[in-house]
C-alpha cells in the first residue's frame, strides 16, 4: 500500500569524509531513495546563507514523491536524522542555522498539519526561504499531478523573489554523475 506523498528540502555546506557537499547531497538521495515507490530530485542550487551569515554556501535541492508505505512522520524524521548521522550531522555540536554537512527538512507530508516540538509540517519556513521553493517548484513539476502544491509554492516565491539562489548543477548531470558513483 502506497504511502503520503512527500516534499523534501535537502541541503549542504561542510565537507565530511572525503565527500564535497554535492556528493554528499547525491548520497542522501541515494540513502532516501529506498523509502519512495517513485520519487523526483530537483538541480542543485547554489545559495546564500540564511539567519547565520558568516558560513560558506549552500548547495540545496529539493526531493519529492511518494513513500512505498505509510510511514509515519515521527518514524520518517527518525529515518531522515539516521541519514544525516551516517552522513555526519552531529546535532549536538552545530549552531543553530550553522555549517553542516547535511540538512533534510519534511516541507510537505501528505498534506498533514503537525506541531510538535520536533516537527512542525508544513515547514514553519518554506514561505520565506527562496532556497527551498525554486528547487521543489523544479521537482514538483517534474514529478507532475501536484498543480495545487506547486501554485502554492509558486505563490510564496512570487512573494520573496529568487534573489541568492543560482543553479549549480542541473538535475540531469545530477542523476548522471549519481549514476557514476
Amino acid at each position: 500500500m502506497a504511502g503520503e506523498f512527500v516534499v523534501l528540502g535537502l541541503g549542504s555546506n561542510r565537507k565530511n569524509d572525503g565527500l564535497d557537499c554535492v556528493g554528499l547531497l547525491g548520497e542522501a538521495v541515494r540513502e532516501l531513495s529506498p523509502s519512495f515507490s517513485r520519487f523526483c530530485c530537483s538541480s542543485i542550487y547554489r545559495t546564500k546563507p540564511m539567519y547565520v551569515e558568516a558560513q560558506d554556501d549552500f548547495f540545496n535541492m529539493a526531493m519529492c514523491g511518494v513513500l512505498r508505505e505509510r510511514w509515519e512522520p515521527f518514524r520518517f524524521l527518525g529515518e531522515i536524522h539516521r541519514i544525516e548521522a551516517l552522513l555526519g550531522r552531529n546535532r549536538a555540536a552545530e549552531i543553530r542555522n550553522g555549517p553542516r554537512s547535511l540538512d533534510v527538512d519534511i516541507e510537505y507530508f501528505g498534506g498533514m498539519k503537525i506541531s510538535e516540538p520536533d516537527l512542525t509540517v508544513p515547514h514553519p519556513r518554506v514561505h520565506e526561504r527562496a532556497f527551498v521553493l525554486v528547487p521543489a517548484c523544479e521537482a514538483l513539476s517534474a514529478f507532475g499531478g501536484q498543480d495545487a502544491l506547486i501554485e502554492e509554492y509558486s505563490a510564496f516565491l512570487g512573494r520573496i523573489g529568487a534573489c541568492g539562489v543560482e543553479k549549480f548543477m542541473d538535475s540531469r548531470d545530477f542523476q548522471n554523475s549519481r549514476a557514476r558513483v
